[in-house]
């Protein structure tokens, strides 16, 4: 993503994060192909708060089931941030029923970017059955 600033971490610092706060608080799916990773999502309270692909495996249909996995965990509807620069993720979410609620100047984010706050309601769009895309 050609907009985001450089990344501050090293990886060993966001491997410590995922493995000692992102898997024991949030609620998290893995999409994997045997032992290769593609993707994941992780729900913390209503909070979508990471939905991550692989660039090669974007529009095959996993993150539309990582998505509808998010939502069977949290039926009664779903949060998220988006960076206002992210037109893929946004069209993405915007097929998927959420729609904007809030918007911010970035100064509450590490790369300092305008994000939007979404939400996805049971109303929005219908949770699509387990399996499919």
């Amino acid at each position: 993503m050609p907009y985001l600033p450089p990344q501050r971490r090293t990886h060993d610092e966001v491997t410590r994060w995922v493995r000692e706060i992102v898997l024991p608080q949030c609620h998290t799916v893995v999409a994997a192909r045997g032992p290769e990773l593609l993707g994941y999502a992780a729900v913390r309270g209503e909070l979508l708060d990471q939905l991550y692909l692989r660039p090669d495996v974007r529009r095959t249909g996993i993150g539309s089931l990582l998505l509808a996995a998010a939502r069977r965990h949290r039926p009664d509807g779903l949060l998220l941030h988006v960076f206002q620069l992210n037109a893929e993720a946004r069209a993405f979410y915007a097929h998927h029923g959420f729609r904007v609620v809030a918007t911010d100047d970035g100064r509450g984010n590490m790369e300092n970017l305008p994000q939007l706050t979404l939400r996805w309601t049971p109303a929005s769009v219908p949770v699509p059955p387990r399996g499919t895309p």
